[in-house]
């Protein structure tokens, strides 16, 4: 996908903030289910990962939605209208710091958007952050089931909610894993559909890399994801919620603040160009 996904920020948001350290590990043998977890458990939660797996291969769909951002990068606030193509995404900002943008600000914003669509190295360097935030994402999805032992919390006729904690048997194969596997937390799953509505947790204990000389994530940060059926069959991340901090070589700050809710999903055309992208991307009266 050339956008942003239902799948790209699942997990990936989660331990983002390892890949500001080192490169990735070299690659272990996962372990066998850990007798700590429930057989039900596990079959929902690999149920659950396959559904999200197939329908991250099969989904093809395109949308434009209005996304409320806070974060490090605007922690005043900043709103914009995305709208995705099968050539790229392009991100409209509306206001800023809870402010319209002025005449001014508008006009420069066009700009920006126009010169974006017609360089190939942007949009290339848009293509390949995507590709790689999809293979990350595959590949910690992918290690849910192994990376933690879960249990039944509640369950009904709609929706199964399951705990997990980290499994001590389980090594993390990569630096953004070793976050992922730190966190204790929920899982609320659809019944229906096996998918996945929210993903909360919490990091038990620091997290440290080169024993601490090149950077902690500081035990007690949060995230929460909240998830959608938009249309029949099609689920998109609504919400996100991540709060975590940390130190890194030379005391350099790290981790991730964000809250992020999005809203007014519409679909979009498959054959929509960036240039009608644009066009799509300009507020409603």
């Amino acid at each position: 996908m050339t956008a942003r996904t239902h799948l790209t920020q699942f997990p990936c948001l989660i331990a983002g903030a390892a890949l500001l350290l080192a490169p990735t590990l070299s690659l272990v043998a996962q372990p066998q289910a850990n007798p700590a977890t429930s057989p039900q458990a596990r079959e929902i939660i690999l149920a659950a990962v396959h559904a999200e797996l197939d329908a991250d291969t099969n989904d093809h769909s395109r949308w434009r939605y209005r996304d409320e951002d806070t974060s490090e990068k605007y922690p005043n606030g900043a709103v914009s209208i995305v709208v995705q193509t099968d050539n790229g995404a392009v991100r409209r900002f509306i206001s800023k710091a809870g402010h319209p943008l002025s005449p001014e600000e508008a006009q420069a914003e066009d700009a920006r958007l126009n010169e974006f669509i017609h360089d190939p190295a942007k949009i290339a360097h848009q293509r390949s952050n995507g590709a790689q935030d999809d293979k990350n994402a595959r590949e910690l999805l992918n290690m849910l089931p192994d990376a933690f032992t879960w249990r039944i919390e509640d369950d009904n006729a709609y929706a199964t909610r399951l705990h997990f904690d980290p499994d001590p048997n389980f090594h993390p194969p990569s630096l953004q894993s070793r976050v992922l596997s730190a966190m204790s937390g929920t899982i609320v799953i659809d019944k229906s559909q096996h998918r996945i509505e929210t993903l909360s947790g919490r990091l038990t204990h620091d997290v440290t890399f080169g024993f601490g000389v090149f950077g902690r994530m500081r035990e007690g940060g949060t995230f929460r994801i909240e998830r959608h059926e938009i249309t029949p069959g099609l689920w998109q991340i609504v919400e996100t919620h991540v709060h975590i901090e940390g130190k890194a070589l030379l005391f350099k700050s790290i981790g991730q603040q964000e809250d992020e809710v999005q809203t007014e999903w519409s679909s979009v055309p498959g054959n929509t160009s960036l240039e009608q992208a644009i066009q799509l991307s300009r507020p409603k009266p």
